[in-house]
């Protein structure tokens, strides 16, 4: 992906690997200047920095402000609010009841 500026939205659905989804990938779609990243923790895989004390589901949208990411979290109860898909009027646990 040489074009980052090309991309306009990046959505992650994390695995076992999931520090490269909330470090290693984070810092490389900021670098390549792609407006918004979404990971998508459907397991609660992250670190609990990322998932919650107990963790729990998230959605992590990443919001590229001046160069840098800005994140907003969102879990069970609250209503995933983004300014990609500001039509977009459900919860966390919709959307994980639609993947899995």
């Amino acid at each position: 992906m040489s074009q980052g500026s090309s991309v306009k939205l990046v959505v992650e659905v994390v695995s076992t690997n999931w520090q490269n989804d909330y470090l290693v990938k984070v810092a490389e779609y900021e670098r390549l200047d792609i407006p918004k990243y979404w990971v998508v923790d459907y397991s609660a895989l992250g670190g609990r920095r990322f998932t919650g004390n107990p963790k729990q589901l998230t959605v992590s949208i990443y919001q590229l402000v001046e160069r840098e990411y800005q994140v907003s979290q969102f879990r069970e109860g609250d209503t995933i609010i983004s300014s990609a898909f500001p039509e977009l009027n459900q919860t966390v646990e919709q959307v994980f009841s639609s993947i899995t």
